[in-house]
């Protein structure tokens, strides 16, 4: 089993898995209208499932801990919501700070919901995305998880988790297929907390399994043939997919489920460990610094280049690429020579924001350990 550092809270390859979905995310928006896979969604999808498994695997570890040593579980949940908040606000309000400040479209009309972690209620509420901030979303999707969660996991009885999990996928599944036959706008479905929670379940159901029955369920399950059968239910989805209208039921009410049992496999296999050529993709040193920087490369990329929100000449991304196509037009004017430029720059942002903010405020944890 590949596990290093924690022997509770991390697990090599993750940082591999973080990889492939912020990147899965980065070529759904940067590609654009070149772009008719689902690619966005399903790396959202991935996120959603790793964190519903490492939250969930570290409340249940902090309940035991609580247990054996008579300890009240609101310690754990003081740790948990510091710690939590140590990882995310900074660079989340310094992002909004700065957007503010140079006035950039949509951001100070909007700037409450931002602030509050809500852009999706916003979405939801008016059926339109927020330019360069769309995808604030799925952040203010996690921020809402953290909100109640922990009561859940801390104050609920074991016996109940199980039931808890299935509850949460039904849930899920069915407020999906309510909001489509009351012909309510797909947005809603999309990105209202609530209807993302089959994936959260599922990494719930990931972690009971870890925590509690390793060896003989979790150890059943960690199959390469249920990997493949879950990437073949994928395939079977987007086949129908391609086959339906726009935005019709295949997409709004499917999409997040298929998704989310492909991540489960492939997640459930990383945190045993793959072999071979899986292993030397998801722990090679730059895969895991892809990883390891995933949140900023999420948070930023939007704002380095979008498609829809920042294809205008004064964009200073768009003003770097046309100097550069002035030097070397032959070899500039090829959209896979934008991409590099536009995952170049993602980077190095994200990598300034790792070591200038991030990493030291991250130390702080050490103070606030379970």
């Amino acid at each position: 089993m590949t596990q290093t550092k924690n022997q509770h809270d991390y697990f090599g390859q993750l940082d591999g898995i973080r990889a492939i979905a912020v990147g899965l995310v980065l070529i759904d928006h940067w590609l654009a209208e070149r772009n008719t896979l689902p690619l966005g969604s399903l790396g959202v999808a991935m996120f959603f499932v790793l964190s519903g498994f490492l939250i969930i695997r570290i409340l249940m570890l902090g309940k035991e801990k609580d247990d054996a040593i008579g300890r009240s579980h609101w310690f754990t949940v003081k740790q948990f919501i510091v710690r939590r908040t140590i990882r995310i606000f900074p660079i989340y309000y310094l992002a909004l700070f700065l957007l503010f400040i140079f006035d950039v479209p949509n951001i100070r009309a909007t700037i409450g919901w931002s602030l509050l972690y809500s852009t999706n209620f916003y979405i939801a509420i008016y059926h339109k995305w927020i330019g360069v901030i769309d995808h604030l979303w799925s952040l203010a999707v996690e921020e809402q998880f953290y909100l109640f969660f922990p009561y859940l996991i801390l104050f609920l009885p074991k016996k109940y988790f199980t039931k808890l999990f299935a509850g949460m996928i039904a849930l899920s599944l069915g407020l999906r297929l309510l909001f489509f036959f009351l012909h309510a706008d797909w947005t809603a479905q999309y990105v209202l907390m609530p209807t993302c929670l089959d994936s959260f379940g599922l990494g719930g159901v990931m972690a009971y399994l870890f925590t509690y029955k390793r060896d003989s369920i979790f150890k059943q399950l960690d199959k390469n043939s249920y990997l493949f059968l879950s990437f073949a239910l994928y395939i079977g989805y987007i086949v129908a997919l391609k086959m339906d209208v726009h935005h019709g039921f295949t997409y709004v009410v499917l999409d997040r489920l298929f998704g989310s049992i492909l991540s489960f496999f492939l997640i459930l296999r990383a945190v045993s460990g793959y072999g071979g050529i899986m292993k030397f993709c998801l722990e090679n040193p730059v895969t895991t610094y892809i990883g390891r920087i995933s949140y900023g490369l999420y948070l930023y990329h939007n704002f380095v280049y979008n498609f829809y929100h920042t294809n205008y000449p004064t964009h200073p991304t768009v003003r770097i690429l046309h100097k550069l196509q002035q030097f070397a037009p032959s070899i500039t004017h090829r959209f896979a020579f934008e991409l590099l430029v536009y995952a170049t720059l993602t980077v190095l942002v994200a990598t300034l924001s790792w070591f200038l903010v991030e990493k030291p405020v991250n130390n702080l944890k050490k103070y606030f350990n379970y």
